[in-house]
């Protein structure tokens, strides 16, 4: 049985770190030892989460909308504009998909209830029932990528990444 991995033991991007700094001694790649981890982690948790997805039988994109809609509670309903902040993507991306979804009987469109031009995006039984077992299986596969960290240093990582991605958010 081998030992588990310690934060001192080389990897990869080690590796590519040293052969950079051989090779251009002038710049500094210091950014590359956090910057690409969490390049290549993103990789890896994107093929992980399409594959908890899957299982469900939902595209990530899917997902997004169908967990965005959960979020928001019981009736599980957002306006297409709601949708559109918490997924990123723009209106023509937005109504395709929600077009798609309905076609899958994951969503339904309803009049909205203030207004009378408006519209809202509600769950179906079937769309709840999916994203809630993706949600359950993408959890677990989550948990084992973590499973080498305590708890404090799970929490401390989290932390640290919230200060560079708030830039992002704000």
């Amino acid at each position: 049985m081998s030992a588990q991995p310690t934060s001192n033991d080389p990897d990869e991007v080690d590796r590519i770190v040293e052969a950079w700094r051989r090779e251009r001694p002038d710049l500094d790649v210091a950014p590359l030892t956090v910057l690409s981890r969490v390049t290549r982690l993103a990789r890896h948790l994107d093929l992980a989460r399409r594959g908890a997805f899957a299982r469900s039988d939902l595209e990530s994109w899917e997902f997004d909308v169908l967990a965005a809609l959960r979020r928001a509670g019981a009736p599980y309903r957002l306006s297409p504009g709601a949708l559109l902040t918490q997924t990123l993507v723009t209106s023509g991306t937005m109504t395709n998909r929600i077009d798609r979804m309905v076609a899958h009987g994951l969503v339904r469109r309803e009049p909205s209830p203030d207004d009378r031009r408006g519209v809202l995006v509600r769950l179906t039984d079937e769309g709840l029932a999916r994203v809630d077992a993706a949600m359950a299986d993408f959890l677990d596969v989550e948990a084992s990528l973590l499973r080498g960290l305590t708890d404090a240093q799970r929490d401390e990582l989290a932390g640290l990444l919230r200060i560079v991605v708030r830039q992002f958010d704000e």
